[in-house]
């Protein structure tokens, strides 16, 4: 199994917006890849314009067939108006536990 690992800074006035695209993408990502597995959006409790990712993918391929969905391409769009320039590191994991998402 694949996992990413995003870290999102945000622009303070860009937080609705960002949200709204957020959870389009990570309910459509569930929803209709049979590829991921698991998509949760979450808040820096310390910082409120700071969010991460965690996605799980069966594979890369699965997250590569991800990024040509339609909801990712909208996603990528609010991307460019929200996060701030250098704000986001991906992180790109080997998920050991639990061995099995299924």
């Amino acid at each position: 199994m694949f996992a990413l690992i995003v870290s999102l800074r945000i622009k303070p006035e860009k937080r609705e917006r960002f949200l709204q695209a957020a959870e389009e993408n990570s309910t459509a990502s569930v929803r209709d890849e049979r590829g991921c597995l698991r998509f949760d959006v979450v808040e820096d409790q310390a910082e409120p314009t700071h969010f991460f990712y965690y996605e799980v993918y069966r594979d890369e391929s699965a997250f590569d067939a991800h990024k040509q969905t339609p909801h990712y391409a909208r996603w990528r769009q609010a991307a460019t108006e929200c996060v701030v320039e250098g704000g986001q590191q991906n992180t790109r994991c080997t998920v050991l536990f639990p061995r099995d998402y299924s």
